[in-house]
């Protein structure tokens, strides 16, 4: 069986290549936002560019996450291959080990020209420990983002995920103060941020950056959208399963 997740997972890497852009969307749009907004701003604060950079990074994994698995999924149900693969006395299981690895090493190379910005324009701290550590909190904090991307993809057709994955990714990383710190947004924003699950996120990539304590609402949150939102992908495989195969 690890040698057939390991095969899926080779074969979606290849294709993400092949077609690069969604990757070049998710790693250089947090990238070219920090480099218009964090750097000028604060690029000379080492904790305030340390945010950011951590910001945008979890940023760049939301995109790779919400974005990048809901439209792969559904373009994936809309494949021939797709109900034969699910044939195969394997089953679903390597195909979708294999999708859940390449989006994880999608998401990781999302942040590397966040990265970069920060190194060649900021005083972000870039210790090896530190950066492990936020790239591991962003990717925990991203993980409601993945579910919520397997849930759309498996209820949606592809053109219709791309559209509402875009409508939701915006709204997250706004409210969440990952765009804006939330010590200078509006007050109606502040209000709804700790509720959202970027803001969980945001925290958990706060605290990895800077040691600074995170919200425990924000947290508790960020759990209960992550086990919502796996029951409705649960809930949205068992649906699929049974309209195609049964």
């Amino acid at each position: 069986m690890p040698s057939l997740v390991l095969a899926h997972t080779r074969y979606q890497v290849i294709e993400q290549i092949r077609v690069p852009i969604g990757l070049l969307a998710s790693g250089l749009f947090p990238a070219i936002a920090m480099l218009a907004f964090a750097v000028p701003f604060v690029g000379d604060d080492p904790v305030a560019s340390t945010l950011s950079m951590g910001s945008m990074m979890l940023v760049g994994a939301m995109s790779a996450a919400l974005m990048g698995l809901s439209i792969s999924v559904a373009m994936d149900r809309e494949q021939p291959f797709n109900p034969y693969l699910r044939t195969l006395p394997a089953g679903p299981f390597p195909h979708f080990a294999g999708r859940i690895l390449t989006t994880t090493a999608l998401m990781v190379v999302s942040t590397l020209p966040v990265i970069l910005v920060a190194g060649l324009f900021t005083e972000a701290d870039l210790a090896p420990a530190r950066l492990a550590a936020i790239v591991g909190a962003a990717l925990a904090g991203s993980l409601p983002f993945m579910l919520i991307g397997l849930f759309l993809g498996l209820v949606l057709p592809s053109k219709a995920a791309i559209a509402v994955s875009q409508i939701l990714f915006f709204p997250f990383a706004i409210m969440g103060g990952l765009m804006l710190p939330p010590q200078v947004m509006p007050a109606f924003l502040n209000a709804i941020s700790p509720y959202v699950p970027s803001r969980g996120g945001g925290e958990l990539v706060w605290w990895a950056g800077t040691g600074a304590a995170p919200d425990t609402l924000a947290l508790v949150v960020l759990a209960g959208w992550t086990v919502v939102a796996g029951a409705a992908a649960a809930w949205a495989y068992r649906r699929d399963e049974g309209r195609r195969f049964t």
